[in-house]
C-alpha cells in the first residue's frame, strides 16, 4: 500500500465484543481484530485502535461504526453510525450477492435475515442459548475459553441430548 491509499474501516461494537476490519481499495482485508470488551467499551476500543495505529495513521479513511453498543463511540468521536442489520445486509449484498439467508449469533441474541426481494429479519433476544455469552458461560464451566471449546468439539466422541427451555429461534 502506498501513502494516501483509501481504506474503509468497519467497527462493530456489540453486547460482548468489539470487531474492527480495515479494507483496502480492492476490498482486501489489511487488518482485523476481534476482542471481548467485558463492558469496558472505551478501553477495548482504545486497545483495538492502538493495534491498527500504524495503518490508521498513514491512510485516508472512511469509517463506519455499527453494533448495539457502537452508538456511544460513534457519538463520542463524531463517526457515522449505521444500524447493524442495514450494515450486514449491505455487506452481504455487495460481497456475497447470491446469499438468500444469513444467520448471526451475537453475544446475547441471535438474528436470521432473509434476503429476498424484501428483507425480513427475525431476532431472538429472550434466550441466549447458542450465542456468545452462552458459549462463554459453558467454556467457563469446563475451565477453558471459546478456542478450547472449539478444540473439544473437534474430537467429540458422542452427542449428548440436553434439556432446554428455549431455542435460538
Amino acid at each position: 500500500m502506498t501513502m494516501g491509499t483509501a481504506l474503509r474501516v468497519g467497527i462493530d461494537i456489540g453486547s460482548t465484543t468489539i470487531k474492527m476490519v480495515i479494507l483496502d481499495e480492492q476490498s482486501k482485508i489489511v487488518f482485523q481484530q476481534y476482542a471481548r470488551h467485558f463492558s469496558d467499551i472505551a478501553a477495548a476500543f482504545s486497545s483495538v485502535t492502538a493495534k491498527a495505529q500504524e495503518i490508521l495513521r498513514q491512510k485516508l479513511l472512511s469509517v463506519i461504526v455499527t453494533g448495539s453498543a457502537g452508538i456511544g463511540i460513534s457519538q463520542a468521536f463524531g463517526l457515522p453510525f449505521v444500524q447493524e442489520v442495514i450494515a450486514s445486509t449491505t455487506a452481504i449484498r455487495n460481497l456475497i450477492p447470491h446469499t438468500d439467508t444469513a444467520i448471526e449469533l451475537g453475544g446475547e441474541d441471535a438474528k436470521i435475515t432473509y434476503l429476498g426481494s424484501a428483507v425480513e429479519q427475525r431476532m431472538n433476544g429472550v434466550c441466549a442459548g447458542g450465542t456468545g455469552s452462552f458459549i462463554d458461560q459453558m467454556a467457563s464451566l469446563l475451565q477453558t475459553d471459546a478456542t478450547g471449546m472449539n478444540e473439544y468439539a473437534k474430537n467429540y466422541q458422542a452427542v449428548y441430548p440436553i434439556a432446554a427451555r428455549c431455542g435460538v429461534f
